[in-house]
């Protein structure tokens, strides 16, 4: 007699596989509780767990499959003599194939509101342990964990023996990758919960990190052609392609970074970036404005870069931006014009934001030697009214406006970072240097190269000016305010230099690296 024991909180095609179990392949059904009901109702034979064993479903079912006969059914090995005499002396009965999802933990946390003992309840047991057994016996057991697995399962029971145990490699291996992730939500659960004294508990960093993510995509490559890659965790749930391409591992860089800097912004918006800084980015009454001014401040680098809109896409956009290559739009809709005029370019990826423009995200994780670095993201909503203006000379209140703009900017543009603007537009941006210094000279030689004039502008910069030279050379481009952290022992030299060139220089008192 074949057994199979199926026991599902998720009955998506349980019915069907267990019928063509019956009906075509000779197999005796096991189930528990409501899985049992649910085969009955569609009158299929079932043999109840508890009568299996000899005993009863106890502590409202929380003991109902841990028991001899069923892991010992699961656990024997079918070419070890001892083990099937074992089996037979103690009336085991072997089980040859096993379908089992586990309680919905993961969705149960998920829901607003869920107290600690309703999540306990939802920690599946049984589940896991069955799991298990009869993945580490999977030369001798089929096991299914994904409803998604029952056609595959049948279609290998109706094939050779080979086919049907090289399938059970690869379900066990699935197993072990779901009871792990399993086991990890878990933890990350009861880490969420940690109310000790430890004040890193209480700050969101627990004494243990449990990270799990399924695989969402195999990359073509990583940062160059010769490095493999893949994406994990949950980031396609947040945007939808329209079009192009398959993702890429830098294009998975950018499109993060280009949805956290919009977020920064209400009015219509519209920025490009290249490797993850900002090239170009500006706010307007319209879409249409907010795009030649941000394509004007650097006409070069936007080659191949990312577009990112805060408002619908339409049409008349879609056709200036079409008269350049570029690799990612991405929108929170597009106008059916706007779609016909870029689905002409096939490679052209679409994205649409699904969630919303500047998604969050609590924390932030990069791989180092022998483990990660977790940090809270960078998402300091800066207030102004606590600036302070360090200055003889106040700000006009379109310097305010320019110094504000650049300072949402500048947060996103690797350190150092220099950016000029004026109004809600950039002129010129400097990234990524040794030095402040350098980072401003490129900034002005951008602003340059584009015919943009810096007169009147203001500088932004993400952390403090260690000496004057970096505010001598923003007063010498044309700048008349700046906007900086401040904190620097010589902090008095930067605003004599200030007060001498009649620049206006507000302090917020907080920095925004960005390595």
């Amino acid at each position: 007699m074949k057994l199979a024991l199926l026991s599902v909180s998720d009955k998506r095609g349980l019915p069907e596989f267990a019928a063509a179990l019956v009906r075509d392949h000779g197999y005796t059904l096991l189930s528990t509780g409501g899985t049992a009901r649910a085969l009955l109702e569609k009158g299929l034979p079932v043999t109840e767990v508890g009568r299996h064993t000899g005993f009863p479903e106890i502590m409202d079912g929380r003991v109902k499959t841990l028991h001899p006969k069923i892991h010992g059914g699961l656990l024997c090995r079918r070419d070890d003599p001892r083990d099937l005499a074992e089996a037979a002396a103690n009336g085991i009965e072997l089980v040859d194939l096993v379908a089992v999802n586990l309680y919905p933990f993961e969705q149960t946390v998920a829901k607003p509101g869920v107290g600690l003992a309703e999540a306990i309840e939802n920690i599946d047991i049984g589940g896991p342990s069955m799991l298990r057994s009869a993945a580490k016996n999977h030369a001798s057991v089929t096991v299914v964990c994904d409803p998604s697995d029952y056609d595959g399962v049948l279609a290998a029971l109706a094939a050779d023996p080979g086919a049907l145990a090289q399938l059970r490699r690869k379900l066990a291996l699935k197993v072990f990758q779901r009871t792990a992730d399993y086991d990890a939500a878990i933890a990350r659960y009861l880490e969420s919960q940690e109310a000790g004294p430890d004040l890193e508990a209480l700050a969101g960093f627990a004494p243990r990190l449990s990270l799990s993510w399924a695989k969402a995509q195999s990359l073509r490559y990583g940062e160059n052609p010769h490095q493999k890659a893949a994406l994990y965790g949950t980031f396609h749930e947040h945007y939808q392609q329209l079009q192009g391409k398959e993702l890429s591992y830098n294009n998975v860089l950018d499109i993060t970074a280009a949805t956290y800097l919009i977020g920064e912004f209400e009015r219509p918006t519209l920025a490009i970036l290249k490797h993850s800084n900002p090239c170009g980015l500006a706010s307007a009454d319209s879409l249409a404005d907010a795009w030649e001014m941000a394509y004007a401040t650097d006409r070069q680098a936007p080659f191949g870069g990312i577009i990112i809109v805060n408002r619908t896409l339409n049409g008349a956009l879609a056709s200036s931006i079409s008269e350049i290559f570029t690799e990612v739009i991405i929108a929170p809709r597009f106008d059916p014009d706007a779609l016909a005029i870029l689905e002409r370019k096939k490679n052209l990826r679409l994205l649409v934001a699904r969630e919303g423009m500047g998604a969050d995200a609590l924390q932030e994780i990069r791989s180092v030697v022998g483990g990660v670095l977790l940090q809270d993201r960078d998402r300091a909503h800066d207030n102004p009214s606590r600036f302070k203006v360090v200055t003889r000379r106040q700000p006009s209140p379109q310097e305010w406006d320019s110094m504000i703009f650049g300072w949402k900017v500048c947060k996103h543009v690797k350190s150092n970072a220099i950016v000029y603007c004026r109004g809600e537009r950039t002129l010129g941006i400097g990234a990524g240097q040794m030095s402040r210094i350098d980072s401003s000279r490129i900034a002005v030689w951008k602003a340059g190269e584009a015919g943009l004039d810096l007169r009147d502008s203001a500088v932004a910069s993400e952390a403090l000016f260690p000496f004057a030279d970096g505010l001598v050379a923003a007063a010498d481009a044309g700048a008349t305010s700046a906007i900086q952290p401040g904190g620097s022992i010589r902090d008095d030299e930067v605003i004599k230099a200030a007060d001498e060139r009649g620049i206006a220089m507000v302090f917020t008192g907080i920095r925004h690296f960005r390595h």
